[in-house]
């Protein structure tokens, strides 16, 4: 019997083509078309959030050809998110206007052929090729540049049967293959992934380059070698470019995409979508903020308030110069659970210099936990959202639109030695809240890592029965009393 290569797998990969029902589409209403172009940046974006992390990586293509619009191709650590990113993208509003054209579903691969040293004494293997591997089994998308696709498998034949040939035979023929690929090093960004078992053919072969003929010359040269000459056997190939999430209404207005520097065709700015720049905002989790465009405190209220809280030393917003937007999700599952979950999160948030911190915050009293995550930038938190979303055990949102005036995230850090007044001070402040009109529920809930450090949500009504609490003297009596237990400035940012 002959043997088999030892193989070691990495991320899957889910490529997802999809044709644009383009009748249907210039027959839908502007609105309609508007929210489906919102809803699949927004579906992108969230997916392309994950770039640069170690939990996967994912874009869109534009695909060039009568087989397909659309490719998305999604790379995850488990089949199973990739079911999840499948199931979700149905739940869109542009999902309506496609059809699936074609997918395929694979998972990246290394084997013997690479290093049998690897699999039978990897101690030994040079960090130089273990960082080679690796890279194989976790691919990252190359931005803005083309992509070929195509499935393959190796003959089963009489004479040309690649699985009847021995080890060593097969190993000199795939050595030889690599040759022909390492002259388009720096040019051709190849990721091979296994669909034995998984889909109709054996592998599939996604090509990355800046160039359209570099990938067109490496497959023409690749045929000539005896590995794919004599034994391969090739399905359909897909080519396409990639372009940003924000570019989705102008790849469905038939303009260029990606879009040119500095060509703002639809009204707004055209870039980065996944963090920390421009593009289209996600609304599946509720993001909260304050700064020059919120609704709370941007307009000329909301300026003065800023003003007399920063007069009696509390912070309001805008710090260095800067605006940090908020999201605060509620969640009832098991405090260890969900502190995994978001240690494990936020360690991809990390990757990002927009993420200031997310934290698990439980209440002090009873009621559920709550997780606040804190960004440079809106549109990094309307990304951070989505993901905050699929926590497990979220059952609210730190400031519902429909819900008053939302709640304004007052963060403290108390001196050790007077943690438990400032509790006490805080059941007693309560009590006199109760009283308010316009007042609904307060809370005090403290960081699980930082016994020391707390935050307060506040829901009210309206902005204006909150502001006149923050006007009054009571407000400024707690906040004079504050300066001797509280180790930093109070932090006041207005969620909603």
């Amino acid at each position: 019997m002959v043997d088999a290569p030892e193989t070691d797998e990495g991320w899957f990969a889910l490529h997802d083509f999809r044709t644009v029902d383009w009748d249907a589409w210039r027959d839908a209403p502007e609105r309609d078309r508007e929210a489906a172009i919102e809803d699949a940046a927004s579906f992108q974006t969230h997916r392309e959030a994950l770039a640069r992390s170690d939990a996967g990586d994912s874009a869109v293509f534009s695909v060039t050809g009568s087989k397909a619009d659309l490719l998305f191709l999604h790379f995850r650590e488990s089949l199973d998110e990739l079911d999840r990113i499948q199931r979700s993208f149905e739940q869109t509003e542009f999902a309506a206007y496609t059809e699936r054209a074609h997918s395929y579903v694979s998972v990246s691969e290394v084997s013997g052929y690479v290093s049998d040293e690897y699999f039978t004494n990897p101690e030994e293997v040079d960090d130089g090729l273990k960082n080679y591997i690796e890279g194989k089994l976790t691919p990252e998308i190359p931005d803005d540049t083309y992509v070929s696709f195509y499935p393959m498998s190796k003959r089963r034949q009489p004479g040309q049967n690649w699985y009847d040939l021995d080890f060593e035979e097969r190993a000199d023929l795939m050595a030889g293959h690599g040759d022909v690929g390492r002259e388009y090093a720096g040019k051709i960004k190849q990721v091979i992934a296994s669909s034995v078992g998984l889909d109709d053919w054996e592998w599939g072969v996604t090509l990355f380059g800046d160039d359209p003929t570099d990938i067109k010359d490496i497959v023409y040269e690749m045929r000539f070698d005896e590995a794919s000459s004599k034994y391969g056997e090739f399905g359909d190939f897909y080519v396409g470019r990639r372009f940003p999430p924000a570019d989705f209404d102008a790849f469905l207005a038939g303009e260029s995409v990606p879009t040119p520097e500095g060509d703002d065709a639809h009204g707004h700015a055209h870039g980065k979508s996944a963090h920390g720049g421009d593009g289209h905002h996600d609304h599946e989790g509720e993001t909260a903020h304050h700064g020059s465009e919120s609704n709370n405190a941007g307009d000329g209220d909301g300026d003065a308030l800023r003003e007399e809280l920063a007069d009696l030393d509390v912070y309001a917003g805008k710090p260095h110069g800067e605006d940090v937007y908020a999201v605060g999700l509620y969640s009832d599952a098991d405090l260890d659970e969900l502190e995994s979950a978001v240690d494990e999160l936020a360690e991809s948030f990390d990757h990002y210099d927009t993420h200031v911190q997310t934290t698990v915050y439980e209440p002090t009293t009873e009621g559920s936990a709550a997780v606040v995550s804190l960004w440079d930038t809106q549109s990094a938190a309307d990304t951070a959202a989505g993901f905050l979303n699929d926590l497990p055990g979220i059952t609210d949102k730190v400031a519902e639109s429909d819900d008053g005036w939302g709640t304004m995230g007052m963060f403290y850090t108390v001196k050790p030695e007077h943690r438990d007044d400032f509790v006490e001070k805080f059941d007693a402040v309560g009590d006199a809240l109760a009283g308010i009109d316009g007042h609904r529920q307060t809370r005090l809930l403290q960081d699980t890592n930082d016994e020391n450090a707390f935050f307060i949500d506040s829901r009210w009504d309206s902005q204006e029965a909150a502001t006149e609490f923050f006007r009054s003297d009571a407000f400024r009596d707690t906040v004079q009393w504050g300066r001797d237990v509280l180790a930093d400035r109070p932090r006041h940012v207005f969620l909603a």
